[in-house]
């Protein structure tokens, strides 16, 4: 099984099946018995909308483990529904897992542990750009240099690879999250408005936009009024969602630029000739990937389907281990950190 443990989403991958399941990473729990009630697309449904004896949480915190207990738990409903059709009673798979970055050796461990409590019989390690670079058919082990740029939910992850490796990179807690919170913030501020985070990130789904338009679109956005209390409806276009998140997107292009400034010139010069590849769920941000080529001079592609990129990478890793083991992340990592 390949495995993409994101923040937001959870998605796995079985050898000759493809990717089996794709559901939010999130727990519902009553918290009278410890019972799970719901995880992925049901516990969804939940947040914002429990009694105070049931909590619906996300166990994963900016792509790291926050709540070992419930991650394992989540894992191995995944890893139960997914052999579910195949009548084995204990089932261990091999499991090839995405983490980020900058993950410590102790948020690494985490990861392990959690996979092998939950049933797997082995556990490797891939670092998530490296898996989305696999999953986007590009030729990392080539001594040419790729560029790409995962924004997920909890994290934004930029790395230059060549040679199976990672050269530099960067690791920043703004992401897809963060974009929804700054949608919260700007609402509050500007319209007295209090804004739930599902709200949030159909509006920013709907809308958001890294460019202004000429020609904004609009839709309604519904809370709570801060002053009386009671329900409000406001309408906003396009062009306020831009402002609200355009300070999270700069820091996310400056980080780019960063890593550039530090990556090798010869890798360089394969980056301006090949471009930037951008996977992730922000990547589907409209007019983002204009906004990085206007900034960096670089083109940038989005790569198909970027939501599922790492755990296609991952799953082209599993169908191939022998071959791909050197890109596996090791337990220590020695490349170059870009504070």
């Amino acid at each position: 099984m390949g495995i993409d443990l994101g923040t937001a989403n959870t998605l796995v991958y079985v050898k000759e099946r493809g990717i089996v399941i794709d559901e939010p990473s999130v727990v519902a729990i009553n918290t009278r018995n410890d019972q799970i009630l719901a995880v992925g697309d049901e516990a969804q449904k939940m947040i914002g909308k429990t009694p105070s004896h049931i909590v619906a949480s996300r166990p994963l915190v900016d792509g790291v483990i926050s709540d070992f207990e419930v991650t394992e738990k989540m894992l191995k409903y995944f890893i139960d529904k997914v052999h579910q059709e195949s009548f084995s009673l204990l089932p261990r798979p091999r499991i090839v897992i995405g983490i980020p970055l900058g993950v410590t050796e102790v948020e690494r461990k985490a990861v392990e542990d959690a996979c092998l409590s939950a049933g797997a019989r082995e556990v490797y390690l891939i670092e998530e750009p490296v898996a989305a670079a696999i999953g986007a058919r590009l030729p990392i082990q080539d001594a040419s240099g790729n560029m790409v740029v995962d924004i997920g939910g909890g994290t934004t992850e930029i790395a230059v690879i060549s040679l199976g490796g990672v050269v530099t990179w960067k690791s920043i807690r703004i992401a897809g999250d963060e974009l929804d919170r700054d949608i919260i913030q700007y609402a509050r501020d500007h319209f007295n408005l209090l804004l739930g985070e599902r709200t949030a990130e159909q509006i920013k789904v709907k809308i958001g936009s890294a460019l202004s338009s000429e020609e904004p679109i609009e839709t309604t956005m519904r809370g709570r009024d801060l002053i009386t209390g009671l329900p409000k409806e406001v309408t906003v276009n396009s062009n306020h969602i831009r402002e609200a998140i355009s300070r999270s997107l700069r820091q996310i292009v400056d980080s780019i630029k960063t890593t550039i400034e530090v990556t090798p010139p010869e890798l360089v010069a394969d980056i301006y000739e090949k471009g930037i590849m951008l996977a992730g769920g922000g990547a589907l941000l409209k007019g983002l990937d204009v906004l990085i080529k206007q900034e960096t001079k670089i083109p940038v592609h989005i790569t198909d389907d970027p939501l599922t990129a790492v755990v296609r990478g991952t799953g082209i890793v599993l169908d191939d281990l022998e071959n791909l083991k050197e890109i596996l992340a090791s337990s220590s990592d020695d490349s170059k950190l870009i504070d």
